[in-house]
């Protein structure tokens, strides 16, 4: 009689919780200074060689349920020989999937958020048979669907919203579409870049791939890998998110403008960064599109955004005049990282 392996679910709960912070991560070219206060686990499905990583960060491992829901998708996958990492309690996500990467014994990078779906059972497999059979692509991501059973406000927001939905696509094509709620990389190539950018709060998806294009590879959307990445259930906690990302991007703007990438909301071409003159245009642009095409959502997000944006200019303002005139000399300094120590949750755009 041939013993039942143990699901990914029943394995997780056994499991002893390490602490992050000791883990070495020598590969990273921007290191948050502070340590991780956060844990991890390694779960083994298998007794098969390990050839992907499957990297999740998390603040709580459970995000109302979700977090369990996707373990359960993830022992349906096809694809056999991987592991699963998960980081819970790290507020930093970058520095969350460093230490996983770290931790890892696959070749392969496979990153979700804990509140990604999959309803393809084919879509580790897939992503990873397009690495495995094409050298030069060196990061894989998915189409993000919109579930039909979907609340109303969700299905609406994501038609509504650049981004929230992929473009159907019939062919592996070079996009910017490729995100953290389920990518795949090379794991040579995400060490040889410098994993992923701790300093960052926000931004993390075009930096990533703006570094392995640098890399020489190409940065690809798969048109068979389907999953669900959601934006929040009510019309609140969407605009919050929307205030709290502008905030996040006026502070990358204003210390590290060289990572302040643009993003473009179709596949194709990359668009380069561009002044804060010309976003304050693209913004007033897309608050009218959004109102003379009747897209309210999108429009009240933008409103939000906007103030999210406008308050975080003028407290950074605040911070630097104050520091002038404390005459510290340390005004244009770049801050340590202690600032947005309480981030998004994983998941969050």
């Amino acid at each position: 009689m041939i013993e039942q392996m143990p699901s990914l679910i029943e394995i997780f709960r056994c499991a002893t919780w390490q602490p992050a912070a000791p883990v070495q991560r020598p590969f990273v070219r921007y290191l948050h200074p502070e340590a991780s206060p956060g844990e991890y686990i390694c779960l083994q499905p298998c007794s098969q060689t390990i050839r992907v990583s499957v990297l999740i960060p998390t603040m709580d491992a459970d995000r109302g349920g979700l977090f369990e829901k996707l373990l359960r998708q993830i022992d349906l996958q096809t694809l056999n020989g991987f592991e699963v990492i998960v980081i819970k309690g790290d507020p930093r996500q970058g520095r969350a999937i460093n230490i996983g990467a770290s931790l890892a014994k696959g070749d392969f990078l496979l990153t979700l958020d804990d509140d990604s779906s999959l309803p393809d059972k084919r879509a580790f497999a897939n992503l990873f048979a397009v690495l495995e059979n094409d050298p030069a692509i060196g990061l894989a991501g998915g189409i993000n669907t919109i579930p039909p059973d979907a609340p109303w406000l969700v299905r609406r927001a994501m038609r509504e919203i650049p981004r929230r939905s992929t473009p159907p696509l019939s062919d592996i094509t070079d996009s910017d579409l490729a995100e953290h709620p389920l990518l795949v990389m090379r794991r040579d190539v995400f060490e040889r870049v410098g994993g992923e950018n701790e300093l960052l709060p926000r931004g993390l998806d075009p930096y990533l791939r703006q570094e392995f294009r640098k890399a020489g590879c190409r940065v690809v959307v798969v048109p068979n890998v389907f999953y669900s990445h959601l934006p929040p259930a009510t019309l609140q906690r969407l605009l919050r998110q929307f205030y709290r990302n502008g905030k996040h991007a006026a502070y990358v703007y204003r210390y590290f403008p060289q990572w302040s990438i643009a993003t473009p909301s179709q596949h194709g071409s990359f668009p380069p960064r561009h002044r804060i003159r010309h976003r304050a245009l693209r913004l007033l642009a897309n608050l009218l599109e959004a109102l003379i095409t009747l897209k309210f959502i999108w429009f009240l997000c933008q409103l939000s955004y906007s103030a999210g944006v406008l308050k975080e200019t003028l407290t950074l303002q605040r911070s630097i005049e104050s520091r002038l005139r404390l005459n510290t000399g340390k005004a244009h300094n770049i801050p340590n990282g202690k600032a947005f120590t309480r981030e998004r949750r994983h998941g969050e755009e």
